[in-house]
């Protein structure tokens, strides 16, 4: 890794900048010029996180700033009783700056314009953890005490911990609408989802103030953490000891002392994972619900875990060994794959709707995401697995800058620039300059906010 390909990101993260009003407030998804635009030229929050841990990580946060503030001024404080508006706390996915002379004006995106017009359910988490890691690395305690802050904290736990039709401490989400932004049959639980969650509850119940105001919002966030990260240990981890389980499961149990909760049946055991999984490898299942599991591998999901703190310490090593073990199947040739296996034939038909930039292995698909290395180092750092992150930087260095910052690569081993990826993809270049900085000052790793994984036995028993 060179100084200049840093040097050279920074510059092309710079240009990517938006201001408002003489600000800078945030960074564009892209600035590809050759293809239409769609949407990327607008600042997403999903891919802003990656961007304002870069700023945060070179000691520059007056843009992290700005976002913040921005977000909590977005953000619908209402309850809506119209279906077409947008619910009460919702954040946007994205917006952009129109006007000029002196009379900008933000337009927010809530998902009415997106592609399946799908709402974001992500961007509050993410608006969440950029929060603590602003506090964590500059000290400014005063932004997250401030009134609008926690007036936007607490219409966000609102919305996150409101009554449902279910009865687990999942969150339910449809298809399309977080990272995962297209049909992939990931309606229900994902494990991306319930990470991000984890992760943002235990944010919120940091950011929040001692006051009577916010007693009930916190005990109730940790009420919710420690049902979540009982049933996420619980129930997603899938190894060799678990497969052999479900693989023994009876069916059509009833009462309070069922094993097989889910009803899951063992024929639903799919063919490629039990040969695949290794003996001492391990990771999270996609989703879980009623009489469904998704075996399929989420990368997103089981990182984010890890860097949070839902995962055991036993669970993150696993996983690194499943990482080493498979490593051309999970990582390739240009770090990192989203999800694994791709669907093909009669699946990707039906559960993607046909979706053509969805084909085996592309996109989201099978398809591999450079702007993920940064979830691979902090992983990495967190479990002491640096022969992993210098063997994928090493893979990663030499041919994103080459390929111009792509969005992402096709084929099962990511040898291909991705045939709809645009170039100059701003989280593609963050996600390098944080995983850069993460391999040089490993501990800076504390400084975003992230937890150490409790051991084993520091989980109880508290799933009623």
């Amino acid at each position: 890794m060179t100084q200049s390909i840093q040097d050279a990101a920074w510059d092309l993260l710079s240009a990517s900048v938006m201001n408002f009003n003489g600000k800078p407030l945030g960074t564009v998804a892209a600035r590809d010029t050759i293809k239409q635009e769609l949407n990327y030229d607008q600042v997403f929050v999903r891919d802003f996180a990656v961007s304002a841990y870069a700023y945060l990580l070179a000691d520059q946060p007056d843009i992290v700033a700005n976002f913040l503030l921005e977000m909590a001024r977005l953000q619908r404080t209402k309850r809506q009783f119209d279906c077409f508006e947008p619910g009460e706390g919702l954040m946007p996915a994205s917006f952009k700056v129109e006007g000029g002379d002196g009379k900008e004006h933000i337009v927010a995106d809530f998902g009415e314009r997106a592609i399946a017009r799908v709402p974001p359910v992500d961007s509050g988490f993410w608006w969440l953890l950029i929060l603590r890691a602003y506090v964590q690395t500059t000290g400014d305690h005063a932004m997250a005490e401030r009134a609008e802050v926690q007036h936007a904290i607490r219409v966000l736990l609102d919305l996150f911990l409101s009554e449902r039709f279910d009865m687990f401490p999942t969150m339910l989400v449809p298809d399309g609408s977080f990272m995962i932004d297209r049909r992939m049959g990931v309606y229900g639980y994902p494990i991306d989802v319930q990470a991000l969650f984890f992760s943002s509850l235990k944010a919120a119940e940091q950011l929040l103030v001692d006051s009577y105001e916010n007693n009930d919002y916190v005990n109730a966030s940790r009420k919710r953490i420690d049902h979540l990260s009982y049933h996420i240990r619980t129930y997603y981890w899938l190894d060799l000891e678990q497969l052999n389980h479900i693989y023994r499961y009876d069916v059509e149990e009833y009462g309070e002392h069922t094993v097989n909760i889910f009803n899951i049946y063992p024929e639903t055991i799919p063919g490629w994972l039990i040969d695949w999984i290794p003996e001492n490898g391990g990771y999270f299942a996609g989703n879980i619900g009623p009489a469904r599991m998704d075996y399929r591998y989420f990368a997103h999901g089981n990182l984010m875990a890890i860097i949070s703190g839902l995962a055991t310490d036993q669970q993150a090593q696993a996983f690194m060994e499943l990482l080493r073990a498979r490593w051309d199947d999970l990582i390739g040739e240009m770090p990192l794959k989203l999800v694994f296996p791709a669907l093909k034939d009669r699946d990707w038909a039906i559960l993607t709707g046909m979706d053509p930039k969805n084909r085996a292995w592309s996109y989201h698909n099978g398809g591999n995401w450079p702007s993920m290395v940064w979830l691979l180092a902090a992983a990495c750092v967190r479990t002491g697995a640096y022969d992993i992150l210098q063997r994928a930087l090493d893979s990663l260095v030499p041919r994103l800058s080459r390929d111009n910052w792509p969005e992402y690569y096709d084929g099962h081993y990511g040898r291909l620039v991705g045939r709809e990826a645009r170039v100059l993809q701003t989280w593609s270049i963050a996600g390098f300059l944080v995983a850069a900085h993460l391999a040089e000052q490993p501990q800076s790793l504390e400084h975003l906010g992230f937890t150490k994984a409790p051991s084993d036995n520091a989980i109880t028993a508290c799933h009623t």
